[in-house]
């Protein structure tokens, strides 16, 4: 099939696409693909990068408030349409998938107006702006979290989980820790608050370090590039057991052999946790549109796969909180086991499916 897919801005929003067209080619079903972004958002380099046409349109993000820069938004907005447009009728594409960002407003929108099938995919617990405004006008809705469906049309909703979760729920054990210093076979903590890193996680680590040390299992502590030197100053001498590294290449490749993870819950990340059945303590960023993170993380915390930390209730104990669960096995096996069952290791052939059906509706 010809797929046209759209969508920016964040990684939350270009990673799933990716390896929605990872598995479009793996099995066979891919004649072209075109990737439909703007020049100035992250999908500009990443999917060049990966070897995906790509093509732009001119587009800027709603002010929350009152101002005249949403009348040059409405405006450009239009304007995009036009080109979404001839960039469809040029391509002529089976299906239309966005997976959010307003980049992906003009493009799908545009699609619905030709009368090409029309998917789009909500990663979140919370519906986006651009999705929510798209509702009305697609032929199916594909989703991850249940706390989202009541959003929507339910003649549209078809629940697929996150194309990312089959992207990597293949990986086994392996020996990449020890590209870190670190005994593969022990049981290893990783601390990680987001590709850029995150200061109150990153503190909260600082802290705990004591209490690391003196626990019988490994850390690894990955800071952000831009904060690194920072936290090894404030860190002083780092203990045995615990690595401080400013990023990781390829970080779903060390999640078979995590214990248990620190960090944000973006909705790809959990989509990875859960497809690797990987117990989490969330502490979700509050600088996130709904406060999305903190209802992901919640959906996780319910099934009992994870334990949530908002960023304001950290707290002094929180190294021997962390500690007392890394070695409370029972806890673990419950928690990795919640994990799995809220995993869909097929979800983007789930995705796929629901692409055919829409092209079904329009034959």
């Amino acid at each position: 099939m010809r797929v046209v897919v759209s969508g920016g801005g964040t990684g939350g929003h270009i990673y799933p696409a990716l390896a929605l067209i990872e598995q479009l080619k793996t099995r066979g079903l891919l004649d072209d693909v075109l990737y439909v972004g703007t020049h100035r958002g992250l999908e500009s380099r990443i999917v060049p990068k990966a070897g995906i046409p790509f093509a732009t349109i001119e587009l800027q993000g709603f002010k929350r408030s009152l101002s005249l820069s949403n009348v040059k938004t409405v405006t450009m907005f239009l304007g995009s349409i036009g080109k979404a447009k001839r960039l469809l009728r040029d391509f002529r594409p089976d299906v239309v998938v966005g997976t959010g960002g307003y980049v992906s407003a003009a493009t799908v929108f545009a699609a619905t107006r030709l009368h090409i099938p029309t998917v789009i995919h909500e990663q979140n617990s919370v519906a986006g702006v651009t999705n929510k405004f798209l509702a009305r006008f697609v032929d199916k809705i594909a989703y991850a979290f249940p706390e989202v469906a009541d959003t929507f049309p339910a003649k549209k909703l078809v629940q697929t989980g996150n194309p990312r979760a089959q992207q990597v729920a293949h990986l086994r054990p392996n020996n990449r820790l020890a590209d870190f210093g670190l005994t593969p076979s022990e049981r290893t903590l990783l601390i990680f608050g987001g590709s850029r890193g995150a200061p109150k996680i990153n503190e909260a680590a600082i802290a705990a370090l004591p209490t690391f040390a003196a626990s019988h299992f490994q850390t690894l502590f990955v800071t952000g590039r831009v904060h690194y030197d920072a936290v090894i100053k404030a860190a002083g001498a780092v203990p045995d057991n615990v690595k401080i590294v400013p990023y990781v290449d390829d970080m779903p490749a060390i999640l078979p052999d995590l214990t248990l993870v620190i960090g944000r819950s973006g909705a790809t990340s959990l989509a990875e946790l859960t497809a690797l059945g990987v117990p989490a303590v969330l502490i979700p960023s509050p600088n996130v549109t709904g406060n999305h993170q903190f209802i992901n993380a919640q959906s996780l915390a319910k099934a009992g796969a994870a334990m949530v930390v908002p960023e304001d209730e950290i707290g002094a104990d929180f190294g021997e909180r962390v500690a007392s669960l890394m070695q409370d096995d029972e806890r673990l096996v419950r928690m990795t086991r919640a994990a799995k069952q809220l995993g869909v290791p097929d979800a983007a052939d789930r995705l796929i499916a629901v692409m055919q059906a829409a092209i079904a509706m329009h034959a």
